[in-house]
């Protein structure tokens, strides 16, 4: 059961991010009674922070104008919750910069009282990764920011853009989404310099500026999905295509969607994709378990019967 403590400084914050709301609302939210709410609210006024409460149709609990609250009041799970995102955005590589991440984090312990704060650092100190950090393509917290505010209000953004290439343009495109992927931040959007839909790096953003323009999205628009398709037919050295003798949802459960396209055939579910190196697609097949047949290209046959020698190789007796 929640500590009566904990909901106290649950309802402090309720009152700092929404005041106004009704006492059968607030005791909602805090899984209370409206009784044990008043309560709550006395032991706010007893601890010196004024807490009023206002009558009538459009009245609700708040504090009293010009109150200010601490900087930072966090119970031991939010405080955890804090620190763990924080180490997990920045093993992912989903920081906006690679000192914020630590930047914030140490803040954080400063303003914690001493005893949390050890014990913080312990959990700092001590945990460990089954996954490897991921180096970031960090996107700029201002760019992420304007992004975040245009797509939800569907407004036009301009965009300074520089491509792989380092040829830098200016972009007017409505924003569909932010999709966060292996590493990297991209934006869906439709650039109306070419007239379609299209995928940016974030890291290659250089501005983005808010326009006047508004925009309606598609009907039964996917960013998501439509970044993970483009990827994975992004344009590489060798064009793979391997009939999967299995069903489509087989094939789905065995085969990342950034990896490859499948679709589903007479013949069996066709694999699609493009690699630079065709001994990761060799080991990716092999992985799955699944029956296949290589359509092309004939690479990839040799690649996989090497792969075979080696692994019949290390399954010799005395390997």
């Amino acid at each position: 059961m929640t500590h009566p403590v904990t909901r106290v400084l649950a309802l402090l914050e309720l009152l700092q991010s929404r005041p106004g709301l009704t006492g059968r609302e607030l005791a909602r939210r805090l899984d209370v009674d409206e009784r044990t709410l008043r309560r709550y609210a006395a032991r706010l006024t007893d601890l010196g922070i004024p807490v009023e409460a206002a009558r009538g149709r459009y009245g609700g609990y708040r504090l009293l104008p010009g109150y200010r609250l601490p900087p930072l009041m966090l119970t031991d799970d939010e405080a955890v919750a804090v620190v763990l995102g924080l180490l997990a955005g920045e093993r992912l590589g989903l920081a906006t910069s690679s000192p914020a991440a630590a930047t914030a984090l140490a803040k954080l312990e400063r303003m914690l009282p001493a005893g949390l704060r050890d014990r913080v650092r312990s959990v700092r100190d001590t945990i460990a990764f089954t996954v490897p950090a991921r180096p970031a393509a960090a996107a700029g917290a201002d760019v992420l920011l304007t992004l975040g505010a245009a797509v939800r209000s569907r407004t036009r953004v301009v965009l300074r853009y520089r491509s792989w290439s380092g040829a830098e343009s200016e972009r007017d495109v409505d924003p569909y989404g932010i999709v966060f992927h292996a590493g990297r931040w991209y934006l869906r959007a439709h650039d109306h310099h070419r007239a379609e839909r299209r995928t940016f790096r974030l890291d290659r953003v250089l501005s983005a500026t808010a326009a006047a323009e508004s925009f309606t999205p598609p009907e039964g628009l996917d960013p998501t999905a439509e970044v993970v398709e483009g990827l994975a037919t992004t344009p590489y050295t060798w064009e793979v295509e391997v009939v999967l003798r299995a069903t489509l949802a087989e094939a789905r459960r065995e085969v990342p969607a950034a990896v490859a396209t499948l679709a589903e055939t007479s013949d069996g579910v066709v694999l699609r994709a493009r690699a630079e190196s065709l001994a990761g697609v060799a080991r990716m097949l092999a992985g799955t378990g699944l029956p296949f047949e290589v359509r092309r290209p004939d690479e990839l046959r040799t690649e996989l019967a090497a792969l075979a020698a080696r692994l019949a190789a290390a399954a010799r007796p005395g390997q």
